[in-house]
């Protein structure tokens, strides 16, 4: 399957996409708790939220006292961030940009991830410019939290069809191709929507588990601590769907 480089240009917009439907938007508090609970942050502590989107969480973190920059790409995301940030009345530093081109040095606590927002591209020395720039984002002995599908959960329940109804009306259908070579699946979702003609993207999701997030993790010079199968703090399976990683940018030694 041929799919663009530049594919999530296209895809994540509101009039296609939004990740911040209402039923995200009400898990996103307990979420937010769990997340809190692994990073280990005092209040005023610098948190960066990576592909922040529509900001669900990051409003979440902010309300917690917390120095938050939500980065993502999309400009539609950020302004319904800002419009989210504004409402509940926190505040919150948003910044545009490539999340493989990121430009911090030694600047925050801790770096979340969250809703599957990881694996993407479809070269994997992307997903590595991803991971060396958080490194280098981080302060030493700062911690990562990346929430992804797991990749051994979409293998054991694999299904190249699926459809759903739509809330308010339509279905959303969904076709799947495994490429082995890359790792990953390439998908196609379909819109359909009573009254409006059917609308198409595609996107890829390398697929990650424990083994392959720990060596990519390691090779930027990060260090994998706890795993997860979902917010619940359930372990990690083959029946969860989440992989949910905290890692740590270990201080480097002194010699004394």
């Amino acid at each position: 399957m041929k799919l663009k480089n530049d594919w999530h240009k296209d895809f994540f917009n509101n009039t296609f996409y939004n990740p911040a439907s209402p039923a995200a938007v009400e898990k996103a508090p307990s979420e937010a708790r769990f997340v809190l609970k692994q990073l280990k942050l005092k209040k005023g502590a610098a948190l960066l939220d990576l592909c922040c989107g529509p900001g669900r969480h990051a409003v979440e973190f902010a309300k917690k006292g917390l120095n938050v920059t939500g980065y993502d790409f999309s400009e539609e995301y950020l302004n319904e961030a800002a419009a989210r940030a504004k409402k509940r009345k926190v505040t919150i530093r948003l910044t545009r940009g490539d999340m493989r081109a990121l430009k911090y040095k030694n600047e925050f606590d801790a770096v979340v991830n969250l809703f599957t927002s990881f694996g993407y591209f479809q070269r994997f020395s992307d997903d590595m410019k991803v991971l060396k720039g958080l490194f280098r984002a981080l302060k030493p002995g700062g911690r990562l939290l990346i929430d992804i599908i797991h990749g051994d959960f979409v293998r054991a329940h694999f299904l190249p069809r699926n459809w759903a109804k739509m809330p308010g009306g339509g279905f959303h259908l969904e076709n799947t191709y495994y490429h082995k070579n890359r790792k990953g699946v390439f998908n196609t979702w379909t819109i359909l929507k009573p009254g409006k003609k059917p609308v198409s993207r595609s996107f890829f999701n390398r697929l990650y588990n424990k083994k392959n997030i720990s060596a990519a993790l390691k090779n930027a010079g990060l260090t994998p601590l706890k795993f997860w199968g979902n917010f619940r703090g359930q372990p990690l399976s083959t029946q969860k769907n989440r992989l949910i990683v905290l890692a740590v940018k270990k201080p480097k030694k002194t010699s004394r």
